[in-house]
């Protein structure tokens, strides 16, 4: 009998498959981690994942510049945090369900002088972008469908040769695996690739 302790212990499967995208990939990888969450009554599996990908392609896109990390659930919660990862003066906010506390932090960026980014999931673009302007802010936040940010930037670091895709998610795994181990506590959010 599988227990709940037993699930929680699995890591996550990334499936490299050549016939895929890149992005229908990274979907896979985040539907895994939605399921997870849905038999999960404490961890937003989603939210986390999507987090520390994000960090992860940064790391990797951005080497000469120290990305800071945290914790998921210190991220995720509420807090005087100016986002989830600050670069020079953007500001990067990672939601899997915007809400006016995003925008809120979004405001406080603007006018801290910084320029915010929300990446969140396909489905939560239109929220986001809805929400920005019943605030006022239309046009002054990039709001991104995160897939399609990690997607493009997976892409620009296989310099866009389909024979440098698995190397370069093999690398993306590696700096996730880190983050996770450096960050969390759950060992079930590792990822092992397949």
């Amino acid at each position: 009998m599988v227990t709940k302790e037993h699930f929680a212990a699995k890591p996550l499967h990334f499936r490299f498959d050549q016939t895929k995208g890149l992005q229908a990939i990274i979907q896979d990888l985040l539907a895994q981690a939605g399921k997870r969450q849905l038999k999960s009554t404490s961890t937003m599996y989603q939210g986390a994942v999507l987090q520390h990908l994000v960090g992860a392609i940064l790391e990797l896109a951005l080497p000469g510049i120290q990305i800071a990390h945290s914790s998921f659930s210190v991220a995720d919660a509420v807090s005087d945090r100016s986002g989830d990862f600050v670069i020079d003066d953007s500001i990067i906010h990672i939601t899997t369900s915007p809400g006016e506390a995003v925008i809120r932090k979004c405001q406080r960026n603007l006018e801290a002088g910084a320029k915010p980014i929300i990446l969140t999931l396909a489905e939560g673009v239109t929220v986001a972008r809805v929400l920005a302007g019943n605030a006022g802010l239309s046009g002054r936040i990039d709001i991104m469908d995160a897939e399609q940010f990690i997607a493009a930037n997976l892409h620009e670091l296989s310099l866009f040769k389909a024979s440098a895709h698995r190397l370069t998610l093999e690398k993306l795994v590696e700096a996730y695996n880190r983050i996770v181990a450096d960050n969390e506590t759950d060992p079930s959010l590792r990822i092992v690739m397949g």
